[in-house]
């Protein structure tokens, strides 16, 4: 079975593979400071949810945008499970185009979120990836890797404005009664969360705009992926998975 790993700032999330679906998939807190023994334990734990053992992993496929946290999990993967993993890069095989000025400079999760979109939705497609940033991914109608859009995240918004003004406090990040706040708590969610709503499809509506194609495929994935979808129309689809898919779908190339 594959071992799939996305380290990302806020969370890692971790899927295996049996060979026709995600057996399991799970998500851990991103603590840069953890030891590889650490994890280890976390992953062993894992593993033992789905009744299976270290044995059981016959490939190990990452991506990592905390430096940190590449080498401590490089070394888990060749101590543990005896396996030498592929980490994703700009230079790895992806089967698609890196068409940005700087390759070195795109984050593994993102290359696997363009290379699942080529793969299962298609060109030109673009992914919205709701994490500790909103990123915006973009592939051309030649499935070409062209770039996209690095937003603050809906929970940054959130903890930024929390911790400049003295006198207001965490919220739930939902939709409140009516746009215009009728109290302090309402008026944050009015602000944070349609705020958030109208910068994703002000956003959406100028990629879509520069690609000038009625084919394009808007795929959402990350935590609040299906939350957000209800309130957008011009997301076409959900995949939750779709960054472990990245993984999977270069792993299989490289192979």
């Amino acid at each position: 079975m594959l071992l799939a790993i996305d380290i990302g700032n806020t969370n890692i999330h971790l899927g295996l593979w049996d060979g026709d679906v995600w057996r399991l998939s799970w998500r851990a807190r991103t603590v840069a400071a953890k030891m590889t023994d650490e994890y280890a334990v976390l992953l062993r734990n894992f593993l033992n949810t789905a009744g299976v053992d270290f044995a059981a992993v016959s490939a190990v496929c990452m991506s990592s945008v905390v430096p940190a946290l590449t080498g401590t999990f490089q070394d888990m993967s060749r101590r543990y499970l005896g396996l030498e993993p592929l980490n994703v890069n700009s230079r790895t095989n992806l089967g698609i185009v890196i068409a940005i000025d700087v390759p070195e400079q795109a984050g593994a999760d993102r290359l696997c979120n363009a290379v699942a979109l080529s793969q299962q939705f298609g060109a030109p497609a673009i992914s919205v990836d709701f994490g500790t940033s909103t990123n915006f991914d973009v592939l051309s109608a030649e499935r070409a890797y062209i770039g996209g859009v690095i937003a603050p995240g809906i929970g940054l918004a959130h903890d930024a404005l929390v911790s400049r003004a003295a006198q207001l406090h965490k919220v739930e990040l939902t939709p409140p009664p009516r746009p215009i706040g009728r109290n302090t708590i309402h008026a944050m969610q009015a602000g944070i969360f349609w705020g958030y709503i109208g910068m994703i499809e002000a956003l959406l509506g100028r990629i879509l705009a520069e690609l000038d194609s009625e084919e394009t495929k808007v795929v959402a994935t990350g935590g609040l992926a299906l939350a957000i979808k209800e309130h957008i129309r011009l997301i076409d689809d959900v995949a939750p998975e779709l960054t472990l898919d990245g993984l999977r779908l270069i792993h299989e190339l490289n192979s």
